[in-house]
């Protein structure tokens, strides 16, 4: 309990100086928030004067800022200004998209990486040499160019999976969501499967591995007890950092399968210049990055009580 208050500790300053730098550094851009605002348009004293007096820019910055923290503990995060609805109403019907993916792209990385690591760690020669040359390409391979690929060959070849769309029923939903989660797991599952396989490997030399060959351990009860648990901390470790990457790289891979999520809603905030989805959106994706993070800490506590 001690330990889980310090990290609840921690994870508030985190997010406290991550929200300041996410309200603070749209207000660097050329022109400032005023940009957004006006668009294209030039706008007269008078309405410049109007929009200021609306969203309190006249106010100090810290009190802007203090205003809008208050708003975001509570789940507002303002209006839009181009859809003119509230932001967080958005966000909640495209964050489902978003965490299935993101959720089914974690599963094909876990059991993917993890079963390819084992595989090349506990067997060596065709077997290792074939896992290092498949995680090879993958790591290499940017994901928008695997996701076009995915695309013209299972989706406009093949027929077999749709082309863009999130569909609408749990069934539906993950029929379209598998070439997208392929497409962003695919490389993490090609790290994973390396620190897998050297974990494993390591693991297998250790002294206490040896003595339990020696006792006339079955290799299976070997594997089960001595290795996969201790080779867990690092796995752990990357399979957290990967799941947490795949919050930003989800932005990508929904703008390439045209997917309703936040990623997409991002992109189009971005271009839109609508600067309280923006601020939302990025602050919503650094609180997930911090959260996952913290449940990998907790993870390292129950594998190892020493750590």
């Amino acid at each position: 309990m001690s330990f889980l208050l310090k990290r609840l500790a921690g994870l508030a300053v985190v997010l406290l100086v991550a929200s300041f730098l996410v309200y603070g550094l749209l207000y660097l851009v050329p022109g400032g928030p005023m940009a957004f605002l006006l668009g294209n348009r030039s706008g007269t004293p008078e309405q410049i004067a109007a929009i200021r007096a609306q969203y309190h820019l006249d106010d100090p910055f810290l009190v802007r800022y203090a205003t809008w923290l208050r708003g975001a503990v509570t789940g507002d995060f303002g209006s839009s200004l181009v859809y003119r609805q509230d932001v967080s109403a958005l966000m909640a019907a495209r964050i489902p998209t978003t965490v299935l993916l993101v959720a089914y792209a974690t599963l094909l990385i876990v059991l993917g990486g993890v079963s390819m690591g084992l595989l090349a760690g506990l067997r060596r020669g065709r077997v290792e040499a074939m896992v290092n040359g498949l995680s090879s390409a993958f790591l290499a391979v940017p994901p928008f160019v695997i996701g076009v690929a995915l695309v013209i060959v299972f989706a406009l070849g093949l027929g077999w999976f749709p082309v863009f769309g999130a569909g609408s029923g749990f069934g539906e939903r993950i029929h379209h969501l598998t070439l997208p989660a392929i497409t962003l797991s695919l490389a993490s599952a090609a790290f994973l499967a390396r620190i897998t396989r050297a974990s494993v490997r390591e693991e297998l030399g250790r002294e206490h591995v040896e003595t339990a060959r020696a006792r006339g351990f079955a290799e299976r009860h070997i594997v089960r007890r001595h290795v996969l648990r201790n080779a867990a901390i690092p796995v752990v470790t990357v399979t957290g950092l990967n799941v947490a990457g795949l919050i930003a790289g989800s932005v990508v891979v929904e703008n390439i399968f045209a997917l309703d999520g936040l990623g997409g809603l991002f992109v189009r905030a971005i271009l839109q210049r609508d600067f309280a989805i923006v601020q939302a959106v990025v602050l919503v994706l650094v609180t997930a990055f911090v959260l996952i993070n913290l449940l990998v800490d907790l993870c390292y506590s129950a594998l190892d009580p020493r750590l």
